[in-house]
């Protein structure tokens, strides 16, 4: 049985080559860009001749699936390219691909962040579904937040071995990448109708602290859990608050003499 390891990428010289380097085994590597700027492509194409552009964004669900398109092996490993593949990891999935047996498989998510590995708060394990056979499971086109769909209702298994998680460069970068998540968030939800409060951004604000730092014990990580729990909380905020000003609010008046 053969295995393509597949990633979708966007301005990602950073990781790209770190991550390759520990996919290098796999039969197929496939790499979707999203239109970079930096080197991410060059560092694409030094592994693999299966590198192509797909600029217009329309969600990473869409991205995906252009990529599963893409394609040849039986099975894929969906892979970001802040994510490495641990040796123990690899011989997890390489006897996996071997059984060949019509299952999914989740991966165990170690990240780190902020200057530490985060065993607590809620972020390990944290499993993710990412080892699928190719033509029995697939991605949902989800603008965000998408899903692995297993419609033919495959048994789910844990593989053994982490997964590396380089998740956030800086403070700045999480912000970025929390505002951008909030902001696809509330347009899927307006599209579907959805109206937001301010009340429930902070009831689930507060609910996200308590949850992570006191209920997944959070504290148990230092000062790094005090400051995930801080900053989920004011994600699940902006969530909620997005959704209110797309929907709850007036657009400017037309007329500028009306302040």
């Amino acid at each position: 049985m053969s295995l393509a390891a597949v990633l979708i990428v966007k301005n990602e010289e950073a990781h790209l080559q770190a991550c390759l380097e520990t996919l290098s085994w796999a039969d197929e590597i496939v790499v979707v860009d999203a239109g970079s700027m930096d080197g991410t492509r060059d560092i694409a194409r030094a592994f693999t001749d299966k590198v192509v552009v797909e600029d217009d964004w329309q969600g990473f669900g869409v991205q995906r699936q252009r990529a599963e398109a893409l394609v040849e092996s039986d099975w894929v490993l969906m892979i970001d390219a802040d994510e490495r593949v641990t040796p123990e990891l690899r011989g997890s999935i390489e006897a996996a691909v071997a059984l060949n047996q019509p299952a999914i498989y989740t991966l165990p998510r170690l990240s780190w962040c902020f200057g530490a590995f985060i065993r607590h708060s809620g972020w390990y394990p944290d499993r993710v579904a990412r080892l699928y056979p190719r033509q029995r499971a697939g991605y949902n086109a989800s603008l965000v937040h998408e899903k692995l769909e297993n419609p033919e209702r495959l048994v789910v298994k844990p593989l053994q071995g982490d997964l590396l998680h380089f998740t956030y460069r800086d403070l700045r970068h999480y912000l970025e990448k929390s505002a951008h998540y909030a902001q696809a968030w509330a347009e899927q939800r307006a599209a579907r109708g959805k109206r937001g409060s301010l009340a429930a951004g902070i009831g689930h604000g507060i609910g996200c602290f308590l949850r992570m730092y006191l209920f997944k014990a959070g504290f148990l990580d230092g000062r790094q859990g005090l400051l995930l729990a801080l900053l989920s909380a004011h994600s699940t905020f902006a969530k909620y608050a997005d959704l209110w000003v797309r929907t709850r609010t007036s657009p400017p008046p037309d007329d500028i003499s009306a302040h």
